[in-house]
């Protein structure tokens, strides 16, 4: 300092002993407040606390935040130590160095005075470096006397951590303290009573899960998930039995219902039949329930490898009226199920003979007498049939309304060892032809949906692409030639898809069931997909589709992710602002529907007595995966949707104030579009359609799942193809109104479904009757509905894509 007047502050050796003084009193605070933690996690134990965080609210969070602040104190204390002593040894060097400088002054200016003619530019470096040596100290000294600043945050989950930690500190040293006591003698433990399990896990698992108290929410409704897995069991395929010879063989009685309609299915013993004083009933997966399966013990008394010569089964009496009852069952051509080992085995309840015209006999017998067939391979059963080929029909006809009928019901059981190791091994076609074989290869459908598609896509790539390309030529041109003009698009008198450029990406009214709509869409695709793949892996029973239901309804629930965030992420970037609405109606848009359809198909079931109503404990079962699953990854994958949305990308700006459209011509109406995008992607799939509703809604059996993966993507490529070529057609027009056109033009293919599946019902089936009527057109106008979804999605899409790429390729101001 050149006056030689300059502040001073605290000295090193003070600031350190005032900063160590501080440091002791903070241990000392730590130190009173973790005994005071201690004392508070005493005291809350005694009381029984088990909510941590309202506990952590009280003293002993306060505390606990407290002591965090010490720590942090400390820590910057300990730094603060650290540098003031390595600032200190610098002061004290600089000092000597400022010392021995001074005495090198004094010797220069001597030397100078003695000699003029030194150079003393050193002298000047040196004194250049003292200089900034008392700078340094002046910043140290600065340092010491400036307060130290403590941040005041705290972590709150870091501070439950720390409660969860000193709790199980101080368990694990009552743990330890344990083997100081005196070991009391074991309890006993009442006997377990033997009771007969049920056979299968099913209603044990979900009994467990519905009455259990699991830990955590994921435990809560894993096991459902576990279930629905594991309800592909199904009879023929799993569940083999090893036998000895002579063990009992169970014969399950489950279902009887007309043949020519699959879904309505009554419990077998609704029929006057032979019946044990107290049915007993066979646990059953959720795929079997949703098959209309209800499985029951039977009198059959089977044992292994014994063979049965005509046992009597039973004498019954019957009334005129239960007599009617099995006429009228035999008419309408009766089937009835029973299940031997898992293997299902099938045969008509009697028999109807109807010969002549004038005069017309009509004949009506019931079987009374059943031949098992079974075959074995080691000690394993592989085959069971039943056979009344050799036995003669009780007539049911002459009968007097006040007379009884007496009926002995007897049986025979034959076992014959066969050379085929597993059940898959059989041919197709051994299991006795009671439903038709697997379908073949239809080499018709697939030729004429390629064809299809190799006109649509070559129309689309060649034709479409020229005219585009001539339309961009002559746009492009006509911008560089008036370029130079000041007139707005109506002065330049073009026409055509450039002119509406200001208005094509105006956002359409009623977005948010759009984006709902391409969201659930969104999801059946998914959906659709992953059925057809799993199939293709080999996951499900090609001869009954009870797994089939149940992974549909597993997938489902798990893809109510996609919907939400597809729904949501479109909804945020058109503008859309009620975000909470537009997942509510993402997450009814199919569910609602679906639900007054099945509330309707079950209440008929019901009401007729149908095995295919389901019980309420499926319901329950059913309506918790919604609630536990789908609904609330509906919800994140919502949220995921709206923070990950970004604005919307488009190439044109849109003008305030719409542009008015001309009048179009008939064919470029909302009908016409609807008309051609919905029967040309129909016509790609119609000849397949046949041998899937043959499947889902008749007796035959599908397997061909690569060749239905093929046709679907072949639907989705001429639903993209025909969407372009009408979008285009629609703004050649002047008409920027595409959003929710181009949703319906290929999302009209459900309607023509829906008309199909009326031709189908009358003229390719046999189906009759109020209960398979209500459940053949309710689901179908369901599966309809779906695939206006599904082809909807696509369509949107491939026209955003296409309409994005034209005007992104066209030169504007």
């Amino acid at each position: 300092n050149s006056s030689g007047k300059k502040e001073k502050g605290p000295t090193p050796e003070e600031a350190i002993q005032k900063l160590k003084e501080t440091e002791k009193i903070l241990i000392k605070k730590q130190e009173f407040l973790e005994q005071k933690i201690q004392q508070e996690l005493q005291t809350a134990k005694k009381h029984g606390t088990k909510n941590k965080r309202v506990w952590a609210g009280s003293a002993a969070l306060q505390a606990l935040r407290r002591k965090k602040r010490l720590e942090q104190q400390l820590a910057q204390t300990d730094g603060t130590l650290s540098t003031l002593e390595f600032q200190r040894e610098a002061i004290e060097n600089a000092t000597t160095n400022t010392e021995v400088l001074r005495t090198m002054e004094l010797a220069a200016r001597g030397m100078k005075k003695a000699y003029q003619d030194m150079d003393i530019d050193k002298v000047d470096e040196l004194m250049a470096d003292i200089t900034e040596q008392q700078e340094v100290a002046q910043q140290i000294s600065d340092a010491i006397s400036r307060p130290v600043g403590f941040g005041d945050d705290v972590d709150e989950d870091e501070l439950l951590e720390e409660l969860e930690e000193l709790e199980q500190e101080e368990l694990a040293q009552e743990l330890l303290n344990v083997s100081d006591k005196e070991e009391k003698p074991p309890v006993k433990l009442p006997s377990v009573p033997s009771t007969h399990l049920p056979a299968e896990p099913g209603s044990t698992a979900l009994r467990m899960t519905i009455l259990g108290h699991p830990r955590s929410w994921s435990c809560q409704w894993l096991p459902i998930l576990i279930l629905l897995l594991g309800i592909g069991h199904e009879p023929g395929v799993e569940g083999v039995t090893h036998y000895k010879a002579g063990d009992p063989v169970i014969l399950y009685v489950n279902k009887v219902g007309p043949y020519h309609n699959p879904q309505e299915t009554y419990h077998y013993y609704q029929l006057p039949v032979c019946c044990p004083e107290k049915i007993r009933h066979k646990s059953l997966s959720l795929g079997e329930v949703l098959d209309g399966d209800r499985m029951a013990e039977s009198l059959y008394e089977i044992r292994f490898r014994e063979n049965v010569e005509k046992r009597i089964l039973c004498h019954m009496q019957l009334s005129s009226a239960q007599v009617e009852q099995l006429r009228q069952a035999i008419e309408e051509l009766y089937y009835f199920e029973f299940v031997v080992d898992d293997l299902p085995i099938r045969g008509f309840v009697g028999y109807m003979e109807e010969s002549g015209f004038l005069p017309h006999s009509h004949k009506i017998g019931l079987w009374t007498h059943l031949d098992f067939h079974l075959e074995f391979h080691g000690d394993r059963i592989i085959f069971a049939n039943v056979s009344v080929r050799d036995v003669k029909p009780h007539s049911l006809d002459g009968l007097r309304p006040d007379e009884f009928l007496g009926l002995t019901h007897t049986y025979s059981v034959r076992w014959s060892e066969t050379s085929v190791e597993r059940r898959s091994d059989r041919r197709r076609g051994d299991d006795g032809g009671f439903f038709p074989r697997t379908l073949e290869i239809h080499w018709l459908s697939i030729i004429n949906s390629m064809v299809l598609v190799f006109l649509l896509v070559g129309f689309v790539a060649v034709i479409l692409m020229r005219v585009l390309r001539n339309d961009l030529a002559r746009y492009n041109l006509d911008e560089e030639t008036t370029s130079g003009s000041s007139g707005d698009d109506f002065d330049q008198g073009d026409n055509g898809w450039k002119i509406i450029h200001t208005d094509v990406f105006r956002f359409p009214p009623y977005r948010g069931l759009l984006c709902a709509v391409l969201g659930v869409g969104a999801q059946f695709l998914a959906l659709g997909t992953g059925i057809i793949v799993m199939a293709l892996l080999g996951m499900f029973n090609v001869h009954r589709h009870g797994s089939i239901n149940s992974a549909a309804i597993l997938l489902y629930a798990l893809t109510c992710c996609i919907s939400g965030y597809v729904s949501s992420h479109f909804y945020r970037q058109i503008g859309g602002e009620r975000w909470v609405w537009n997942i509510i109606l993402t997450t009814s848009l199919f569910s609602v529907p679906f639900f007054l359809t099945w509330s309707v198909v079950n209440s008929v079931h019901w009401a007729n007595g149908s095995t295919q109503a389901l019980p309420a404990t499926t319901i329950l079962l059913l309506l918790t995966v919604w609630l536990l699953v789908g609904f609330p990854l509906t919800v994140i994958g919502g949220i995921f949707g709206k923070n990950n949305a970004s604005p919307f990308d488009a190439p044109c700006r849109t003008k305030n104030i719409a542009r008015e459209i001309p009048p179009q011509p008939w064919y470029k109406s909302t009908l016409i579009h609807m008309t051609v995008g919905g029967f040309l992607p129909f016509s790609a799939i119609s000849v397949e359609l046949y041998y899937i509703f043959a499947t889902v809604w008749g007796r035959e059996q599908y397997t061909l799942y690569g060749i239905l993966f093929f046709v679907f993507a072949i639907l989705l490529s001429v639903g993209a193809c025909i969407s372009i070529a009408l979008t285009y057609f629609q703004l050649s027009g002047e008409d920027y109104r595409w959003w929710w056109r181009s949703v319906l033009s290929v999302g009209s293919t459900g309607l023509f479904i829906f008309l199909y599946s009326v031709f189908y019902y009358a003229r390719r089936s046999n189906m009759s009757g109020a209960v398979q009527t209500v459940e053949f057109f309710g689901y179908s106008l369901l599966t309809g509905y779906v695939f206006f979804l599904m082809l909807g999605t696509i369509s949107f899409f491939s026209s955003l894509k296409f309409i994005r790429y034209i005007y992104i390729n066209l030169k504007m101001d």
